[in-house]
């Protein structure tokens, strides 16, 4: 109950006058719902010949007494004139009147709790897309992206299924149960005292049950988020699978995770279907005893109640125990939302290891030069880059090679704040980029990767992405100068045509330009090549490079490159290995020494 009710206090906040308006609508409902059974007393009186005369009417007033008194006075009044069979139409329309009141006001609380809950779904959904969007890089190397999905879609539609669907129950019996206990107090002290030792027993054992459901939910949830990785995963891989006959490897490989978690959800279920009946069980148990304990003070004259006024007590108590299992299967169905809570908040509470200083300052433009200053980075403690320094004046092409696993692309990703240095500082103009405002840092730097990354929209918001009011004049100038404009008019729509899921209605080369384009449009002062043009074939790679090389012109420039022809013309090369920048010079310089971009070169050449 605590932690659904912290989970409450984190949402429910900014619904703070739906609740007030929901309380009170349950809160009328309850009233109504004892006065309906109330209604029932002089029906039965009048049925069974015990109704008593009451012939003063004393002053309304808000006395239990005095509404008391004035009603049998006009079931008297109207049974003297009209008969017992009009007086029992007469009471039974103020029954028919107070149900009305009641259900009326019931829909309304509901109304309320249901744009309560729908509020609070949208609300956690936003935050775990605005909290995946700035948490670092290095959260979603260590997660799995699957899992990942899983917590963003299946875990909140279960917050929503169990938790929000359970807000209603507990918005609206508390009240209805409460109302009910102090109307039964009035009636009978004895009777509700001795119902006050009996159903917390009941509470006791239902409560017991329903503590397991949580460990098999979160296990449940978990067996999902695995699930969802196989299948991105087959997705993305499906033409290696295909091509080394894995089908079957595949296949047994998710059967297993399938199996899983049918096993893991058939204990669970098994649990929570066991919430109706044993709360059914136990209302019946505590029905009898009820009727028992009454009936014996009744027979014996002990009793504060009449016959008609404990068939009264016991249908005002009736209506306690509906909202009281519903209470009871609203627990066990939270159970499993804060399961799936605990993981989302594995997303809305894991540090945001990127963020700007309180004093961070602004910075607009790229003046003279950047400087990497005996950087060290590592990946969960095992060392990437090593004490590594390098300044790069304004204007200048610096191009990065060396094997896989040297530290270039790391190298690059650490300027503009994707991961943090451990060691050392990289500088901008004799700032370091920890101090500048992150926003204002990457808006200084335009990104074209190896694998272009292309949203499934049109060309056109594909080439403007991230540029505010870019008009189709600019967006046409930009895919000019990128090669693009030719081929983008032959296309169905041209510039509105849908390119498919990451691109995938084009081919390698037209999706690449097409990221140079989005480059282009940007203009950035700080330009990061990552492996352009290593996945092109030769016609496609000539296209590239020139648009590449339009793209460079007059700005500063980091190019990693495994094929050594489309860096010869950069300032500087530097040539990393293990982490660290082992050779540094000109494309001449370094063949000159023979070193390890000699060999480099010499292997590709031949």
């Amino acid at each position: 109950m605590k932690d659904f009710l912290n989970v409450l206090r984190r949402f429910i906040p900014p619904y703070k006058s739906r609740m007030i308006l929901n309380f009170l609508f349950n809160l009328l409902s309850a009233v109504f719902t004892v006065f309906s059974m109330a209604m029932m007393i002089p029906i039965l009186e009048i049925i069974f010949g015990l109704s008593e005369e009451v012939n003063l009417l004393v002053e309304w007033t808000a006395s239990l007494d005095a509404i008391k008194n004035n009603l049998y006075y006009y079931v008297t009044l109207i049974k003297h004139e009209y008969g017992s069979g009009y007086t029992l139409l007469f009471v039974g329309f103020f029954v028919i009147s107070s149900t009305l009141l009641k259900v009326g006001f019931a829909y309304l609380a509901a109304w309320e709790a249901v744009h309560i809950r729908n509020g609070v779904v949208r609300d956690i959904r936003q935050q775990i897309y605005t909290r995946v969007l700035r948490l670092s890089m290095q959260f979603f190397s260590d997660e799995r992206k699957g899992d990942i999905i899983a917590r963003a879609t299946g875990d909140v539609s279960e917050v929503e299924n169990s938790i929000m669907s359970s807000l209603d129950m507990f918005l609206k019996n508390p009240v209805l149960i409460i109302v009910l206990l102090i109307s039964m107090l009035i009636m009978s002290p004895s009777m509700t005292l001795f119902i006050f030792i009996v159903l917390p027993i009941a509470g006791f054992i239902i409560g017991r049950v329903g503590k397991s459901l949580k460990k098999f939910s979160r296990e449940g949830q978990d067996k999902m988020g695995s699930i969802l990785t196989v299948i991105e995963e087959t997705l993305g891989g499906l033409r290696i699978i295909k091509a080394f006959n894995a089908e079957k490897k595949m296949d047994a490989h998710f059967e297993k995770e399938l199996e899983g978690y049918r096993l893991t959800m058939n204990r669970l279920m098994s649990r929570r279907e066991l919430a109706h009946p044993m709360s059914e069980f136990l209302g019946t148990i505590v029905m009898v005893i009820v009727v028992w304990f009454g009936g014996t003070l009744i027979i014996g004259n002990n009793s504060e109640l009449t016959g008609p006024e404990f068939i009264a007590y016991l249908g005002i108590f009736y209506q306690i125990i509906n909202p009281a299992k519903a209470f009871t299967t609203a627990l066990y169905s939270i159970q499993k939302g804060l399961a799936a809570m605990d993981r989302i908040d594995m997303v809305l509470k894991a540090p945001i290891s990127i963020h700007d200083k309180d004093d961070a300052r602004t910075i607009q433009k790229f003046e003279s030069q950047i400087e990497y200053k005996n950087v060290t980075f590592a990946y969960e403690g095992k060392p990437v880059l090593t004490d590594v320094s390098l300044v790069i004046p304004k204007g200048k092409t610096v191009a990065l090679v060396g094997q896989s696993g040297s530290g270039k692309t790391t190298f690059v990703d650490l300027l503009p704040r994707f991961y943090d240095v451990v060691e050392g500082s990289i500088n901008i103009d004799g700032t370091d980029i920890r101090d500048l405002k992150i926003h204002d840092l990457r808006e200084l730097m335009g990104n074209v990767n190896q694998e272009a990354i292309l949203f499934n929209d049109s060309i056109f918001n594909n080439i403007a992405f991230g540029v505010k009011n870019a008009t189709m004049e600019d967006v046409i100038a930009a895919a000019k100068v990128a090669n693009a404009h030719n081929f983008i008019i032959e296309t169905e729509n041209g510039y509105d045509t849908l390119i498919g899921d990451r691109g995938s209605k084009l081919s390698g080369g037209q999706r690449q330009r097409l990221s140079i384009a989005r480059a282009i449009l940007k203009n950035p002062s700080i330009l990061i090549l990552d492996e352009a043009t290593s996945a092109l074939d030769t016609e496609s790679e000539r296209l590239v490079q020139d648009a590449l090389e339009k793209l460079m012109k007059n700005r500063t420039s980091l190019v990693i490159a495994h094929r050594l022809s489309t860096i010869k013309n950069a300032d500087v090369i530097c040539v990393m290995h293990e982490g660290k920048i082992v050779e540094m010079g000109t494309h001449d310089e370094l063949l000159a020494t023979e070193g390890q971009y000699f060999r480099l070169h010499r292997m590709q050449t031949f």
